[in-house]
């Protein structure tokens, strides 16, 4: 993936297009980008209509008639393709924010991102997402003399489990390790030792826990623990936030918080 950089002039503000504006993410988004200079939401789609947004609120993408710069979805799988027509209708970049995506839409956005600049990732926030860098890097050092665990915890109305960040990073380590670990989600039944190939994911839920993800390597005598602690969902907007000036101006393509960090290293 050729990453050309042709990002708007220092001055110019990106004006974005917010999918599912009226969510609780979406309210997020919308308050930091009031107070960024170089931002401003010009219009947004939701299931509902609000005649009290400072902006347009589309309840079908499609009718937008409004320019923007940057789409940012926040909102339900079912509405993908509608953004994905939106968005090579207008020929702009989106952020796919939105969770809970089965095979067939990820493969969508893949198709469509040979026409179209496309973002996406598991989890917006940048602190996971070197997590994820960090974890890929001890298991290529530590594997197979230490065993791998994964830990997450959310509060006690999320209702799938193991988390889709929890997926992530163990598809991250396991990649690092060209496929080697198998996933095991529960020892309850397990009636034998663990098995050095194995990776373990747990899930706790209670409370108003935003969000916890511990990546163990436990060796002999020895454990190494990799921890991110979200405090607020901000983070999560936040991570959509600088996708969204890490993606204006770029070419055709698939892009990850991974490139965004690696941008930042490349300083």
């Amino acid at each position: 993936m050729t990453q050309i950089n042709r990002d708007l002039p220092s001055n110019q503000t990106l004006r974005i297009f917010l999918s599912g504006c009226l969510g609780r993410m979406g309210k997020v988004i919308a308050g930091i980008a009031a107070e960024a200079a170089d931002l401003k939401i010009v219009a947004g789609s939701d299931l509902k209509s609000d005649p009290s947004s400072p902006f347009p609120v589309f309840t079908d993408p499609l009718d937008c008639d409004v320019e923007f710069d940057v789409l940012i979805d926040f909102s339900n799988p079912a509405v993908l393709p509608s953004l994905l027509q939106l968005l090579k209708r207008d020929k702009k970049p989106g952020i796919i924010c939105t969770t809970g995506l089965d095979a067939a839409q990820i493969e969508m956005i893949k198709t469509a991102s040979a026409e179209i600049p496309l973002f996406r990732s598991a989890n917006m926030s940048l602190g996971i997402n070197l997590l994820s860098k960090l974890a890929r890097d001890a298991a290529a050092l530590l594997y197979p003399d230490f065993d791998i665990e994964i830990i997450e915890a959310h509060h006690n109305q999320k209702i799938d489990a193991p988390s889709g960040t929890a997926i992530l990073l163990a598809d991250a380590v396991n990649d690092q390790l060209n496929g080697a670990l198998e996933y095991v989600y529960d020892r309850s039944q397990v009636r034998h030792k663990r098995a050095g190939n194995e990776l373990g994911l747990h899930a706790i839920r209670g409370g108003t826990i935003v969000g916890e993800h511990t990546v163990l390597f436990a060796g002999s005598d020895e454990v190494i623990e990799l921890k991110h602690t979200a405090q607020s969902r901000a983070v999560f907007a936040r991570g959509a936030i600088a996708a969204t000036r890490f993606m204006a101006g770029r070419e055709s393509g698939l892009y990850s918080m991974d490139d965004v960090i690696a941008a930042r290293f490349n300083k």
